[in-house]
């Protein structure tokens, strides 16, 4: 049978693992598909880029980054939820600053992996549900954890958001301080898709999702993937354990026509999509 290659990413982060594994013990290729893992370690900005670049398939990413960057003429759309729950967003700053409370961070520079990137959207998000107008020049592009670390560490920037259990060795260490703490107020990761594989590889992409979601469905009924994620991604068990108990993936592709007009309505409020965008298709429909 020829396998239907389908380049595919995400962040080297615990979340993917639903499809690391499903890759691992072969049920992609049971069901006609090749996949090429990509690692995106600038996250969803990077992500946004490559979809519009044609570097990739699809991607694993942020709800609210997809969304504004369909809006902003990203040629994809969304073709399922995958992690249900919000993330939480550790609010971070380095170990000698002299910032130690998040009230005082709204005049601070921020790191950001790039302009629209998660890191830069829910910083804006925040901000805004706390009165406070972040400023263009507040901004600073760091690339990636490596590089919110070197930043930090050297005082040039002062915040940085990123997932807290991803970040959490660094602040164990002593490396980063966490002041902070943002939920989404949305499902947190939703996988896309270009225009241009949805309409060559339709069916390929629906037995995609089908394996994704079992996947996710055996990930969800073993606990023992708690010591997986320990390992793999040198958590604590009880951080590991912690996450795994808060953390539920989605089992099908439908998508909540009411949390997309959410994250629209909050981009506008922040001034990340300018409150007159017209609203195109963001979700796939499947013919």
């Amino acid at each position: 049978m020829q396998l239907q290659k389908i380049r595919i990413g995400g962040v080297p982060e615990h979340f993917n693992l639903p499809i690391h594994l499903a890759n691992e013990k072969g049920y992609f290729e049971d069901r006609g598909i090749e996949i090429e893992w990509t690692t995106f370690r600038g996250g969803t900005g990077q992500m946004t880029k490559a979809l519009r670049n044609d570097e990739i398939d699809v991607c694993i990413l942020l709800t609210e980054g997809i969304i504004a960057d369909i809006i902003k003429g990203n040629p994809s759309k969304i073709i399922s939820e995958y992690v249900r729950t919000p993330l939480t967003w550790g609010i971070h700053t380095g170990a000698k600053n002299k910032l130690n409370n998040y009230s005082e961070i709204f005049d601070a520079q921020y790191g950001i992996s790039r302009f629209g990137s998660g890191s830069h959207l829910m910083a804006i998000v925040d901000a805004n549900s706390q009165g406070h107008q972040l400023k263009k020049e507040q901004f600073e592009i760091i690339k990636n954890i490596d590089g919110a670390l070197d930043s930090l560490t050297k005082l040039e920037t002062d915040v940085f958001y990123w997932e807290k259990y991803t970040t959490k060795p660094f602040v164990d260490s002593g490396m980063l301080k966490r002041i902070g703490e943002y939920k989404t107020p949305w499902p947190c990761f939703v996988i896309a898709a270009t225009d241009k594989i949805l309409a060559a590889q339709a069916d390929s992409i629906i037995r995609l999702l089908r394996t994704i979601h079992d996947s996710c469905d055996q990930v969800m009924q073993n606990e023992s993937i708690i010591e997986q994620v320990s390992k793999r991604y040198e958590l604590k068990v009880e951080d590991a354990e912690r996450w795994y108990h808060s953390t539920e993936w989605a089992i099908h592709g439908w998508i909540s026509d009411k949390m997309i007009k959410s994250v629209v309505y909050h981009l506008k409020l922040a001034g990340i999509l300018d409150k007159s965008a017209a609203i195109p298709a963001l979700i796939w429909e499947r013919t």
